[in-house]
């Protein structure tokens, strides 16, 4: 019988790699620069993985590769990194002037007779996953909780109860919402006439 080569004399197993995925743009940090993020990716890459981050971004490692490039397409390589750092920053920028706009609206609708339900529009543009965000309240306030389309097909969170001055803090308190930009919407459905 033949015995099992140890770790220690070197198998000729292939042993499993370690990769390393960018938590801004998910693309191995090899390939950051192809995404609109490189900047915040570089940064996040310098702050958890700096042996990574010298490797890909130290002097040496960018002289080397450029190196290798002639002096048109070094040139091409600067004007297109600057229109890729020029393009993600209007990005951001535009991005950041979009969620200061951005208004969450708050509505109590009356059921019927005693019967609320408070409705959530407008917080998808803050960045906030609505299914998430649903789930999330439906446990905290002990109520059913839901994402549904408006007539006009934008999203809405529903959440069971009277709940619109809860929602109001949490929304300015936990999930970053400027006040200014939140507001409470009392809403009674009109009874039909007959």
């Amino acid at each position: 019988m033949a015995e099992p080569v140890s770790p220690d004399t070197g198998s000729t197993d292939p042993q499993a790699r370690r990769i390393v995925y960018c938590g801004v743009c998910t693309l191995p940090p090899e390939y950051c620069e192809f995404g609109g993020t490189a900047k915040r990716c570089k940064e996040w890459l310098e702050k958890n993985d700096p042996g990574m981050h010298e490797k890909l971004y130290s002097e040496e490692a960018i002289n080397a590769s450029l190196s290798t490039l002639s002096l048109d397409a070094r040139k091409r390589a600067e004007k297109d990194s600057a229109k890729k750092e020029a393009k993600a920053a209007a990005a951001e920028a535009r991005n950041a002037e979009r969620k200061a706009e951005a208004m969450v609206y708050i509505k109590r609708v009356e059921r019927n007779k005693r019967k609320y339900v408070t409705a959530v529009s407008g917080l998808e543009a803050h960045g906030h996953d609505l299914k998430k965000v649903a789930k999330d309240w439906g446990k905290k306030f002990a109520t059913g909780s839901s994402v549904t389309k408006t007539a006009s097909g934008t999203d809405e969170i529903v959440v069971q109860g009277d709940n619109s001055d809860d929602i109001f803090d949490l929304v300015v308190d936990t999930m970053g919402v400027p006040e200014d930009n939140v507001e409470c919407i009392e809403d009674k459905k009109k009874k039909s006439a007959g």
